[in-house]
C-alpha cells in the first residue's frame, strides 16, 4: 500500500487530537498538506476513517483500528531501536534469557551483575514467564538460556542444575500457624495470602497447585517483589508462599516466620535450560558456564 511512516504519524496525532490542524501542528505539517495525507490515505485502505464533524473529527471504526495498529507499529519502532542501540554503543554479543519468578528474584541478579561486569560486550534480554513456557520456548529456539524449576516431557533440552531452594509458608509472628513445624497447602486456603501479582511464574504456579487441591487462594493483595511479600506478612498483613532463599536473615522491623511447606512441589531446585549445550553461541555458552560451571 502507498502510504509511509509519516502518515501514521499524522493520522495518530489527528485522531488523538480530534482535530486536523493541531495533528498537523504536532507533525509539523500545514494543514493542506495534512488534508492531502489523509485523503489519500483513505484512498488506498479504501475506506473512509475519519468521520468530520462540527467540532473536528473522530475515527471512524476502520480508523479505531487503524490507531491501534499504527500505535503498535510506532511502539514496535521504538523496541527495535532500544534494542539496536546496544550494538551501537559498541556492544557485540546479545544472549536472551527467560527465567522463572523464583530466579529473577532471588539469584540472578546478583549473578548477571557478576557476568556482565566480566563481559562488557554483551547485553542480556531478561524476561519472566512460567517454567514450562521458557522449556518449550528453549526447545524450539526461540530463546538462548532459560532458568527453571520444572521439566516438561517430551522437551528436547538439556537441564543443568543451577540452585537448590524449596517454597515455605511465611506467615505474622503472632500467627496460630506460626508454632507449627510444617502445613500442607490445603490446610490454608482459607487464610488470606499476599500475593506476587498476577501474571508472575510464582502466582500462576501457586494458583494451578491450589486449583489442583479443588480450592483457590485467597488473595488479600498483590505486590511487586518477594521483599514486599516478606514485609506485608511480617506485618499481619496475610500468610504468603516464597522460596526460602527471598525470606530477609534481617533488616525487617517484623520478620516473618517460616513454616515447612510439606508438598512435593516445594522443593525448588533451579535447573539451567538450553537446547544443546555443545551447541551454544560464545556469549551464550560463557553465560551458561557462569551461571552452571563445569563439573569439576
Amino acid at each position: 500500500m502507498n502510504y509511509d511512516l509519516t502518515d501514521l504519524r499524522l493520522y495518530i496525532a489527528v485522531a488523538e487530537e480530534r482535530n486536523l490542524t493541531r495533528g498537523a501542528e504536532r507533525t509539523h505539517l500545514a494543514p493542506s498538506s495534512a488534508s492531502h495525507r489523509l485523503r489519500l490515505l483513505e484512498d488506498h485502505i479504501g475506506t473512509r476513517l475519519l468521520e468530520r464533524q462540527a467540532r473536528g473529527v473522530v475515527p471512524t471504526r476502520a480508523g479505531e483500528v487503524l490507531l491501534r495498529h499504527a500505535r503498535n507499529v510506532f511502539a514496535q519502532l521504538e523496541q527495535m531501536h532500544a534494542d539496536l542501540a546496544p550494538f551501537a554503543a559498541g556492544v557485540r554479543g546479545h544472549v536472551t534469557l527467560w527465567a522463572n519468578t523464583h530466579a529473577t528474584h532471588s539469584f540472578l541478579p546478583d549473578d548477571l551483575a557478576r557476568f556482565l561486569r566480566a563481559h562488557p560486550q554483551v547485553s542480556v534480554t531478561l524476561a519472566e514467564h512460567t517454567s514450562p513456557e521458557i522449556v518449550v520456548a528453549v526447545a524450539r529456539g526461540e530463546v538462548d538460556v532459560g532458568v527453571v524449576a520444572e521439566r516438561v516431557e517430551g522437551a528436547e533440552v538439556e537441564m543443568i542444575p543451577y540452585r537448590a531452594d524449596r517454597l515455605v509458608l511465611i506467615t505474622p509472628a503472632a500467627h496460630p500457624l506460626a508454632v507449627r513445624a510444617g502445613v500442607r497447602l490445603a490446610e490454608v486456603l482459607d487464610q488470606p495470602f499476599v500475593m506476587l501479582h498476577a501474571g508472575s511464574a510464582i502466582h500462576t504456579f501457586t494458583m494451578n497447585a491450589a486449583a489442583a487441591l479443588g480450592g483457590h487462594i485467597n488473595v488479600r493483595i498483590q505486590v511487586r517483589s518477594f521483599e514486599a511479600v516478606c514485609r506485608m506478612v511480617g506485618a499481619g498483613v496475610g500468610i504468603g508462599l516464597v522460596p526460602r532463599s527471598a525470606v530477609p536473615n534481617g533488616g525487617l522491623h517484623e520478620p516473618p516466620t517460616i513454616v515447612e511447606l510439606r508438598e512435593s512441589w516445594a522443593r525448588r531446585d533451579l535447573q539451567v535450560c538450553v537446547r544443546k549445550r555443545g551447541g551454544l553461541s560464545g556469549f551464550a555458552a560463557a553465560l551458561v558456564d557462569s551461571l552452571a560451571p563445569p563439573a569439576g
